[in-house]
């Protein structure tokens, strides 16, 4: 059985001042909470306040939101794995539909990040996902296909059992659509399926793979009682503790 994992993306929001305050809402709704892994991924300069909060809370983990393949060096404006992991921090998102947009990365940079994560002992949440013009063109599975064998190349099957994959219908990211819950376990099916075309059996069935795209509360349990997705990946309804919670509590219903 994969544990269910819903991660609370930030993104460019969120002072320590409210990330602080988040927190202390968060940990009085959550309190109960062991069954399901919950990941919040602040911005940089929240990391080490969110870390505070939580304290020696066991079942909610910290994320970054992004980081170079370098250990160290000249690359201003980055940051490694050796630096989160200073901050204690256990995931990191790599490969989001903003990154590979808005900043150009590619399944070939992705995966540089990806090697250097493992090679860090931090966990890679990795996105993939379909812009609508794909989707409408048939060309869901081409894409999946090839984002993630781009972006998980070379990894042996340990690394891959500890990689997140996050499948996020570029279309229904913020923009109040999502995929409907046949559409969301059709596309995690494909991803499964792949994962079994590059590893074997057993390790491609341990993977755990979310959906993320205009998850809510509202819709949160459909999705999540869906055959292969295994959490979510939460980006405008994470800002707010009482809707992360209600989603995070959906993901316990069987």
């Amino acid at each position: 059985m994969r544990k269910k994992i819903v991660a609370a993306n930030w993104k460019m929001n969120m002072t320590q001042a409210e990330s602080e305050r988040f927190v202390e809402s968060l940990l009085l709704r959550l309190d109960d909470i062991t069954d399901v892994e919950v990941v919040i991924v602040p911005p940089f300069t929240a990391i080490a306040k969110v870390s505070e909060g939580l304290g020696k809370a066991q079942n909610i983990k910290v994320g970054a939101q992004n980081m170079y393949w370098e250990k160290s060096g000249p690359y201003t404006g980055e940051i490694s794995a050796s630096l989160l992991r200073d901050l204690f921090v256990h995931y990191v998102v790599l490969g989001h539909s903003e990154r590979r947009i808005l900043f150009g990365e590619t399944d070939e940079i992705v995966n540089r990040k990806v090697r250097a994560a493992h090679a860090a002992a931090l966990r890679p949440i990795v996105c993939v996902g379909e812009t609508l013009e794909q989707r409408d063109k048939g060309n869901v599975e081409k894409i999946l296909s090839i984002q993630l064998r781009g972006s998980l190349a070379g990894l042996n099957p340990k690394e891959l059992q500890e990689t997140v994959i996050a499948y996020e219908p570029v279309w229904a990211i913020g923009t109040g659509r999502n995929a409907t819950p046949a559409q969301a376990q059709e596309a995690h099916a494909f991803v499964r399926h792949t994962l079994h075309e590059m590893a074997d059996d057993a390790t491609a069935e341990r993977v755990r793979i979310q959906y993320g795209g205009s998850v809510k509360p509202e819709n949160a349990r459909e999705l999540m009682t869906q055959p292969d997705i295994d959490g979510a990946l939460v980006g405008g309804a994470s800002l707010d503790p009482r809707s992360f919670a209600q989603i995070v509590k959906a993901a316990r219903d069987k």
